[in-house]
């Protein structure tokens, strides 16, 4: 007797203003000049958010080789280790590297160990008068120091990317901490729009009107004005990295 498979199954919301996925719906995707390695866009234009998430998953003899036009790419290795071609010049990148390309930026990475898993954000960058386009960085999350976030010792805050003092940049990527325990401590409502992974910990993030479990590997986009909260549960700390648009006027009237 056949035995019936609960393949209707999958923890991943997708509405409106929000979506949680889990990756166990996930089918792959090709992109031009990336090679021999797994795409999965995780969000993207197509469900109404104005940038993209993608997680690239590389073999020995992955290539991914481009170069950027009008949107600039942060890359951020979650695990494992390859290496980068930017100019000439090559960087060795291990977990927890990153690296952002500005407009107009060739670029080639290689030599991964096999299942290097990497995570991108893609976002149209806009021009500000007066701002020269940001150049490329090359860095390491180790290397940027940890503030504390709503004068709260359990919420440390990593800004990965020079927003805060350079108006060039649209584009913020931080990494949030939660200690065990801590939350945000209100709900947020604002115009920026966010995309982020879970790298450690679980807890409970409100999106809207609706409350979901998460865990590490868990991804998450947020529409502008989707009213958003997380507490941290469990005995170890709660990570994310995510992304918002910044820096640039709230309206074109």
């Amino acid at each position: 007797m056949s035995q019936i498979k609960l393949t209707a199954l999958s923890h991943s919301v997708v509405k409106r203003d929000h979506a949680v996925i889990t990756g166990d719906g996930f089918v792959n995707s090709k992109v031009p000049g990336w090679s021999d390695c797994i795409v999965n866009v995780v969000i993207n234009e197509a469900m109404g958010a104005q940038f993209c998430q993608l997680l690239i998953t590389l073999t020995e003899a992955s290539k991914l080789e481009g170069k950027t036009k009008q949107s600039q790419i942060f890359f951020y290795v979650l695990e494992g280790s390859c290496q980068l071609n930017l100019g000439g010049s090559t960087s060795d990148l291990k977990e927890g590297s990153y690296v952002y390309l500005p407009i107009g930026q060739a670029y080639r990475f290689e030599h991964a160990l096999e299942g290097t898993r990497i995570l991108t954000f893609h976002k149209r960058y806009e021009t500000l008068a007066g701002q020269a386009i940001p150049e490329p960085i090359i860095n390491h999350q180790a290397s940027i120091p940890q503030t504390i976030y709503a004068n709260d010792e359990d919420l440390l805050m990593q800004n990965l990317l020079p927003d805060q003092t350079d108006m060039s940049f649209d584009m913020a990527v931080n990494i949030f901490t939660y200690n065990p325990g801590a939350n945000l401590p209100f709900v947020e409502t604002h115009i920026m729009e966010h995309g982020l992974i879970y790298l450690q910990g679980q807890g409970v993030y409100r999106l809207a009107d609706d409350w979901y479990p998460i865990k590490k590997g868990d991804s998450i986009w947020m529409a502008p004005y989707c009213p958003q909260w997380f507490g941290a549960l469990g005995k170890e700390p709660a990570v994310y990295i995510y992304y918002k648009n910044v820096n640039r006027f709230p309206t074109t009237v």
